[in-house]
């Protein structure tokens, strides 16, 4: 396993100058631009697809297989679907964020033309000394609103700021790092596993280190929304470095890297598995191996776009997924450890 006596500083780093960027999926030019110069920091050469994919070049020490791994940056989010008589912005979803834990979020509203407004999301009910369902409306996209912190009215108020509908509106992901190793934050789906990616190819330049194969290290600004994966460059094999389950009916914890053999769209390469959890299991990699039944991931869209390559799903536990989200140190090194034992450094 790699050397990482600074890795703890090192990954921490990385994963805040990721999550403090908000880039919900179409809205993600800013944080491609950070992970390219997180990896050319790291020695290597990117280039960027059409559609967003930024793509990292890592030179393997002999020919033989192409290899892929990948990884997304593009998070949840909403947009500004209309706006009220009295000024409120209503919503839709960007992927499958869970709306009630977005009340009473702080959020910035990103208009066409480059201005930036902060505001508040609410219940359409939100003052329990007025609504008698305050505590009981459900929050759902019919029912929750932005309220803007400008002076405004009436729609025609919000309009002259430039505000209209198809405006991104992103939440706080309120990063945070513990003493203790934890990482909390929203959006450590994918983030984390994004920040472990770049900062092994940072130790890997640090220590000389190289693949056995040729790589691509793709990051993909699709993925929550269902096409990332459609036009990664073709592999033989292809390891999504995404986040692993906690909860019921799942083994894994936060502090482990879990190995996912069925997902959603039916189960992972069987020797890829495999192999991952005998290199887990012979070098001492704290792991679990888990079925993931609301899942899905980059490999399964590369698949019924037609990649024929082999497929394989890991990555760090991370407890309450598409809420406020939590991970440990522990599980993100586990991560990185199994990453790179896959990659044969040397």
């Amino acid at each position: 396993m790699l050397n990482t006596q600074n890795c703890r500083t090192l990954l921490m780093d990385t994963a805040r100058r990721l999550l403090t960027i908000d880039s919900p999926s179409g809205f993600t030019h800013r944080v491609v631009e950070e992970a390219e110069t997180l990896a050319r920091e790291a020695g290597c050469a990117t280039r960027r697809t059409n559609k967003g994919n930024l793509i990292v070049e890592v030179p393997g020490r002999e020919e033989g297989k192409r290899i892929g791994l990948c990884a997304h940056v593009d998070t949840l989010g909403l947009m500004v679907r209309s706006i009220t008589s009295d000024g409120m912005l209503m919503i839709t979803k960007v992927g499958g964020p869970i709306l009630p834990t977005l009340d009473g979020e702080y959020c910035k509203i990103y208009t066409r033309d480059g201005r930036v407004y902060t505001g508040t999301i609410l219940s359409l009910s939100p003052a329990a000394h007025v609504f008698d369902d305050a505590a009981t409306r459900p929050r759902e996209e019919k029912s929750l609103a932005v309220r803007i912190d400008e002076k405004v009215r009436k729609k025609a108020d919000v309009e002259a700021l430039g505000i209209s509908a198809g405006d991104y509106v992103c939440f706080d992901p309120k990063t945070t790092v513990t003493d203790s190793g934890f990482l909390k934050s929203r959006f450590i789906d994918d983030k984390g596993s994004a920040a472990c990616l770049l900062a092994l190819l940072r130790l890997m330049k640090e220590q000389g280190l190289s693949p056995r194969y040729h790589t691509q290290v793709c990051f993909t600004v699709h993925e929550e929304v269902g096409h990332g994966g459609a036009t990664l460059p073709e592999v033989d094999e292809l390891l999504a470095v995404d986040m692993g389950c906690v909860g019921e009916d799942l083994t894994c914890t936060e502090y482990q890297v879990s190995i996912c053999a069925k997902d959603s769209a039916g189960p992972f390469d069987y020797d890829m598995v495999s192999r991952l959890i005998t290199l887990a299991r012979d070098n001492g990699v704290d792991y679990a191996v888990d079925i993931y039944p609301h899942y899905s991931s980059d490999v399964a869209v590369a698949w019924k776009a037609g990649m024929d390559a082999r497929g394989a799903l890991i990555g760090p536990g991370v407890h309450a997924s598409h809420g406020m989200e939590r991970t440990h140190f522990d599980g993100m090194k586990a991560t990185m450890d199994l990453v790179g034992l896959y990659l044969e450094l040397g």
